[in-house]
């Protein structure tokens, strides 16, 4: 068994210093970086050809059928060839080599995308009637899901040289999210805090929730100021970065004929906009319970004033965790057993000898946690484990989630009709942590250990319904101040920003000045309207749940899994059960937390 680590760890190891074991395995997407080389030489080399199709598209039904195979099997190839650039540029973003990949692929893809800009100008060209005639044939069959979800893009797909300049301007408009990527995780430094026992630990994205767990004040407003002095000395290049973002966000959506950048994000989902505007509504009409549960804080830890750096702390201090990552899967594989064998058991494998998680912090490592997936390679997962962070163990489950939502996915459905979008990769998710918190509230009599399950399901309630509205509200507010032609300064981000704190937190909680800067760090923000899927997907996915746990019944919810991108969001969790339609899914997850807070409020009165 490989050393874990833990916060006692002096300093934050160099990617070389890792050992196997606890890195993910690539080579099911390729060998070595000789064999990446080849592969994306052999890419560049056979794309061109997709110009024989140019001008034809609309001569038959087989040439169109022809295209979009050959289109096929260069996605496939682009697809391996840009995870594994992407992957070894996340595990290090100060290795020069996998930097010098990154960026060649970045600035390939560019001209890879112009190269096939001309589809669909061309199959929008083709009138309906004929259209209509050939999907009645044996040739389209298997596209036909594909090219319903193109040609319904019609009034916003451009004349071919157009789309092929927007695809060129593609790779500059992402200037922003790499900037911020470099700025944050790799020239940013926030030095050190010493913890309760006086040893002296770095203080990094990655860690700071560490901090900011510890039972100490005064460690945790010292890695809190620390870190956002940081931000502070950056705040008006991460500003401009973020300006730049949202700029290029509304240029696309403009180009394309949307009336607004967040119409132009939810189109391709079919998703209305009454949706996110529910979401809003009906979170900011629960915030008297979120600003009750403060003062519970409040009164739990004796403080005479609760500040953003308190809201994390867990309120049973007579619980300490320390659980090895190893500890966590298992964990976690007992929480989705109802899921039945094939589940457990594919991802017991890859989570154990698969090597699908690359595991804790390492120099130069992309902070937080994602999943990765593709169709030629098992899905991947970058954690940050940390054995004293609780949270992470959800982090994981999380991550798991997405993993075999995309593993399921890749075996049932086509390669054009296997990726699901993230609005529905959000309820795959947040179904496992669900599962987890049932689980282990299951497994406890202690009524301490249950307190503080109850309190973390109420912060992670907290943190992905109700943080994300807010960050989705922000999103929506700055991208309106661009379309309105206003000016995005520094000072708009912090005031928009500082509304919104001042709701969400209420009176009670002080809003310290620096935390306006909040906004500059949250990497979602480089992809523009992602963040409300959060919320939404915890708010279907507290409903699934629900019926799995009380009927038993899997088969509908794996057969969610399975649909992959075979249709638009909305219908495919109406099958499934959840109207997202209607605000009650987002309200039955804010009474869950309601009935949280009375719990824990009880709970503790009797402690």
């Amino acid at each position: 068994m490989s050393q874990l680590p833990s916060l006692a760890s002096k300093s934050t190891p160099i990617r070389v210093e890792v050992p196997k074991e606890d890195t993910w395995n690539l080579t099911s997407l390729f060998s070595h970086d000789a064999e990446w080389e080849s592969a994306f030489e052999e890419l560049r080399s056979r794309y061109s050809k997709i110009h024989e199709f140019r001008g034809h598209l609309s001569e038959s039904s087989e040439i169109l059928k022809k295209c979009l195979e050959f289109e096929r099997e260069i996605d496939l190839l682009t697809e391996r060839v840009h995870e594994y650039a992407m992957l070894r540029i996340s595990e290090d973003s100060s290795n020069a080599s996998a930097l010098d990949r990154g960026a060649r692929f970045g600035n390939f893809s560019s001209h890879f995308r112009a190269a096939f800009s001309f589809i669909a100008p061309e199959i929008q060209s083709i009138p309906d009637d004929i259209f209509d005639q050939w999907l009645l044939g044996s040739d389209l069959q298997e596209w036909k899901t594909v090219l319903y979800k193109l040609r319904r893009t019609k009034p916003h797909t451009l004349s071919e040289s157009e789309e092929r300049l927007l695809a060129l301007v593609g790779e500059a408009l992402g200037s922003p999210d790499e900037i911020f990527s470099q700025l944050t995780n790799v020239d940013m430094k926030f030095g050190s805090v010493r913890d309760e026992n006086g040893h002296e630990l770095d203080l990094t994205q990655s860690s700071l929730s560490s901090f900011l767990l510890k039972h100490d004040g005064t460690i945790r407003r010292e890695a809190f100021e620390k870190f956002y002095t940081e931000f502070s000395d950056h705040r008006y290049s991460l500003s401009a970065a973020l300006m730049g973002t949202v700029r290029g966000d509304v240029f696309q959506a403009r180009a394309r004929k949307f009336s607004s950048a967040r119409e132009a994000a939810l189109f391709y989902d079919d998703v209305p906009v009454s949706v996110y505007d529910h979401l809003i509504h009906t979170v900011r009409k629960n915030l008297p319970t979120l600003h009750r549960y403060y003062a519970l804080r409040r009164r739990v830890l004796k403080l005479s004033e609760v500040h953003a750096y308190d809201t994390a702390v867990p309120l049973v201090t007579s619980i300490q965790t320390n659980i090895s990552f190893d500890d966590a899967v298992e964990k976690v594989l007992a929480a989705v057993a109802p899921l039945g064998e094939e589940y457990g058991k594919v991802l017991r494998e890859g989570l154990t000898s698969g090597r699908w998680c690359d595991r804790y912090e390492n120099k130069g490592k992309r902070s937080g946690a994602f999943s990765a997936g593709s169709y030629s390679a098992p899905p991947y997962i970058l954690m940050n484990y940390k054995r004293d962070v609780f949270a992470d163990i959800y982090t994981l489950a999380h991550e798991a989630g997405h993993s075999m939502h995309t593993w399921y996915s890749r075996k049932t459905q086509s390669f054009q009709d296997y990726h699901y979008p993230i609005f529905l990769a959000e309820v795959a998710s947040t179904f496992n942590e669900m599962l987890l918190t049932e689980y282990l509230l299951a497994e406890t009599t202690n009524p301490a250990m249950r307190a503080y399950l109850v309190n973390r399901q109420i912060d992670d309630l907290r943190g992905t319904l109700f943080r994300q509205t807010m960050f989705a509200e922000f999103e929506k507010i700055i991208h309106e101040v661009e379309e309105s032609g206003q000016a995005l300064t520094l000072d708009c981000f912090r005031s928009s920003y500082r509304s919104l704190l001042n709701a969400y937190f209420g009176n009670e909680v002080v809003i310290d000045d620096v935390l306006e800067l909040e906004c500059l760090r949250i990497p979602h923000f480089y992809n523009a309207f992602y963040v409300y899927k959060y919320a939404t997907g915890i708010s279907a996915a507290v409903a699934l749940s629900r019926k799995v746990l009380d009927s038993g019944e899997t088969s509908t919810y794996l057969s969610f899994l399975q649909s992959g991108g075979s249709q638009f969001p909305i219908p495919t969790l109406k099958t499934a059960g959840v109207d997202m339609n209607s605000p009650k899914p987002v309200q039955n997850a804010l009474d869950l937390f309601a009935q949280r807070v009375d719990e824990l409020e009880a709970l503790l009165k009797e402690s």
